[in-house]
């Protein structure tokens, strides 16, 4: 199955719920966009090792780290594997240091990043799967987004914040080409929280 290398582009806060962030991952050689929003826990562990922070006791990913060079154990890559009923699976593929006994571990997609970046291995997704959750960025929705990035935060923090729940609600009475525009929109403004559910709501439609 082809896979697509990704590189981590950023974590972008909630701007409608306390502690959920989206975790944005960007095609290496291309212009789609792959937000999948994760927790507050799980968004900390990623953003230390991205910033190179040292914790005074070791994390889980790092025990993690730990547990595995102790035993001899490899990683070679993390692979975004599937996409089911909105829920992103990632595999961790790892072996022993003399190359035998490949083993594919289930993990999730945000524990599966966080030990990548302290293994210092390639993250990938599945074509399958950015094909059907990956967002297309154009090079007027980079600059768009590049413009008024700064100014829609801003004006988010002054807004009333709406819960995913009623959110989402809110989606399921909306017209698949209203959608599609609100997705555009979410994407220019670089609020990728809202375009993954917008994303994910027409995905739903169309299973």
């Amino acid at each position: 199955m082809d896979k697509v290398k990704l590189e981590i582009l950023g974590l972008s806060a909630s701007h409608s719920q306390s502690g959920s962030f989206a975790l944005v991952l960007g095609e290496e050689y291309g212009n789609r966009r792959l937000p999948i929003i994760i927790g507050m826990f799980e968004a900390q562990a990623i953003a230390i090792e991205m910033e190179k922070i040292v914790s005074n006791r070791p994390m889980t990913h790092d025990l993690f780290k730990t547990f595995a060079e102790s035993f001899d154990v490899n990683l070679h890559e993390i692979v975004i594997s599937d996409l089911r009923e909105g829920v992103f699976y990632a595999k961790i593929v790892c072996s022993f240091n003399d190359g035998s006994n490949y083993i594919e571990l289930d993990a999730r997609p945000s524990d599966a990043v966080a030990i990548a970046l302290r293994f210092d291995v390639p993250i990938y997704a599945f074509e399958t799967v950015l094909s059907e959750a990956g967002i297309v960025l154009s090079e007027e929705d980079e600059e768009e987004g590049t413009k008024s990035a700064a100014k829609e935060r801003k004006k988010q923090k002054k807004e009333k914040k709406i819960k995913p729940a009623a959110f989402n609600e809110e989606l399921s009475k909306i017209s698949n080409e209203k959608l599609q525009s609100m997705m555009e929109s979410a994407i220019a403004k670089e609020d990728y929280e809202n375009a993954a559910r917008i994303r994910d709501e027409l995905n739903k439609r169309n299973s």
